[in-house]
C-alpha cells in the first residue's frame, strides 16, 4: 500500500518550527509528499523556543495510519513534541513498525527520545541535542557529537545548526532508495 513519495512527519504540540519547516521544504523540493501525523486531529502548535509561533494542520492520526503507507519517517524536535510522542503508545508502535519495515527514520534534536522509547537504541549510534547523550547511553546506544549520524536506517542530527546536513542525509537516502527500486 506504500505510496512511493509519502513521508510521515511525526509531531505534537511544541514541535520546533524550524526543525519541522526546513526538512518539510527540502523533501517537497525533492518531489516527496510530507504528511503530518499526530496523536489527535486538528492542529498542533509550533514553537521557536520558548514562544509559540504558529500552527500546523494534522493530516492523519496514529489510529488511522500505518507505517507501510510511507517511504520514510521524519521526527522534528523541540522538547515538548518528542516528549508527548514518546508517551503515546500508538506513536511508539508506529516507529517500531517503520523500523521493522527498514524505512529511513530521521530524528533531530530531542526526537531520539521517541526512538529510545521504541527500543531502537541498543547497539546503535546516534547524535542528538547534547542533553540526550546520557539518555541514549542509558538505553544502550552510542552517542556521538556530530552534525549527522547514520546507522543503518536511522538518521539523527543535533539541532537547528545542522539542518542543512540533516536534510541532505534524508533526501540522499530517499533518492538512493528510489533509484534502487527503479533499477530493481
Amino acid at each position: 500500500m506504500t505510496s512511493h513519495n509519502r513521508v510521515a512527519f511525526l509531531a505534537a504540540d511544541g514541535v520546533e518550527q524550524i526543525e519541522h519547516d526546513v526538512p518539510w521544504r527540502a523533501l517537497t523540493a525533492a518531489s516527496f509528499r510530507p504528511e503530518l501525523v499526530s496523536m489527535s486531529s486538528g492542529q498542533i502548535t509550533a514553537f521557536t523556543f520558548p514562544e509559540p509561533t504558529g500552527t500546523y494542520q494534522v493530516h492523519r492520526t496514529f489510529d488511522h495510519v500505518s507505517a507501510d503507507e510511507y517511504v520514510a519517517v521524519v521526527i522534528p524536535g523541540g522538547t515538548a513534541s518528542p516528549d508527548l510522542l514518546r508517551n503515546d503508545a500508538e506513536a511508539v508502535a508506529f516507529v517500531r513498525s517503520a523500523s521493522a519495515l527498514n524505512l529511513p527514520i530521521a530524528a533531530i534534536c530531542h526526537a531520539p527520545w521517541l526512538l529510545i522509547e521504541a527500543g531502537l537504541a541498543p547497539g546503535r549510534r546516534f547524535t542528538s541535542w547534547p542533553s540526550l547523550a546520557t539518555d541514549i547511553r542509558n538505553a544502550g546506544g552510542d552517542w556521538e557529537d556530530q552534525p549527522v549520524v547514520i546507522d543503518h536506517n536511522i538518521i539523527t542530527s543535533r539541532g537547528p545548526e545542522d539542518l542543512e546536513a540533516f536534510c541532505r542525509a534524508i533526501t540522499t537516502a530517499l533518492l538512493d532508495r528510489r533509484w534502487r527500486r527503479a533499477q530493481g
